[in-house]
């Protein structure tokens, strides 16, 4: 979750994730010693490491590690809301033993630059940067998105428009399409105790209040056709919510049906043992995922 939010917010994996869980990337690669902006065309191609990119004027900060044939999909890792690129460092150690892997800071998360303190960001805002770095990290080869929570929210809009280059998607407990109609609906205006705190915190956080000043907007879910997508979604997260916690478990795993509606070769599948942090609780399921996703992404280019 947005470490920003209430205690009583974090209770609960709305939008984001927990103090706490992030893993510290220089310890898994080492850095690559500078903390200098690479402008060059080619500053993603092939370096290990993390590297600060300039982008359009932007300070992005970006890890890059493994190799693969210049053919074969590119991992692009997409962090939770608070967390940076740190917080996916194990699973891109594991992934990339065989492929390309890359994950980078959002503009307000990690050491990448804040958004401006006067605007709010949106997703198309941070679909261009996504553009823009996988044009550096990327090059023509084809791409799997792999975003948990919030960076699987962005990672599941951004995807039915660029599927000339992203070819396969993994899911891992992504921020549902309607979250604000949902949140609204399941805990009422008058509900007593906790439930009005996590309903309260959730929407002002979807509103932009959040360290990227992102606004979570809710809307429909449009199709990228048949490109193979893996959605993970976790089995147990609401228990401290008792009074609405069925109905937030509900609540979550309709959102996530609604995820599958972006191919017709999309799998949903619980994370058993899991809360919300799927590749923290189950390594070994949010692997397979991406494996298996691009495998099939780099047969069928």
């Amino acid at each position: 979750m947005f470490r920003t939010l209430a205690k009583a917010t974090a209770a609960i994996a709305v939008v984001c994730t927990v103090a706490g869980a992030g893993l510290v990337l220089h310890e898994e690669y080492g850095e690559d010693g500078s903390d200098a902006k690479d402008t060059a065309a080619s500053a993603g191609a092939s370096f290990t490491g993390t590297k600060k990119i300039d982008v359009d004027g932007h300070t992005v900060n970006v890890s890059c590690s493994g190799q693969s044939d210049a053919d074969q999909p590119l991992v692009m890792l997409m962090a939770g809301g608070g967390e940076g690129l740190d917080n996916m460092a194990a699973l891109q150690k594991s992934l990339s033993r065989t492929d390309r892997v890359c994950s980078y800071d959002r503009l307000g998360e990690g050491k990448s630059d804040k958004p401006a303190p006067d605007a709010l960001q949106t997703v198309n805002d941070t679909g261009v940067l996504l553009t823009k770095l996988l044009d550096r990290l990327a090059g023509d080869r084809p791409v799997v998105l792999a975003g948990h929570s919030l960076g699987g929210y962005i990672a599941a809009r951004y995807t039915p428009e660029h599927t000339d280059r992203v070819k396969g998607l993994v899911l891992l407990d992504a921020t549902i399409p309607h979250l604000t109609r949902d949140m609204n609906r399941t805990i009422p205006s008058d509900a007593t105790g906790m439930a009005p705190q996590v309903r309260d915190g959730a929407l002002a956080a979807n509103k932009g209040q959040n360290p990227e000043r992102f606004v979570i907007a809710d809307g429909p879910v449009h199709s990228a056709g048949d490109i193979p997508v893996e959605i993970l979604k976790h089995e147990s997260q609401y228990a401290e919510v008792p009074e609405y916690g069925p109905a937030l478990e509900t609540m979550w795993a309709k959102g996530q049906q609604e995820w599958a509606q972006l191919s017709t070769d999309a799998e949903l599948t619980t994370a058993k043992g899991s809360g919300h942090y799927i590749h923290t609780d189950r390594p070994d399921l949010a692997l397979d995922a991406v494996k298996k996703v691009t495998h099939r992404a780099a047969q069928a280019g």
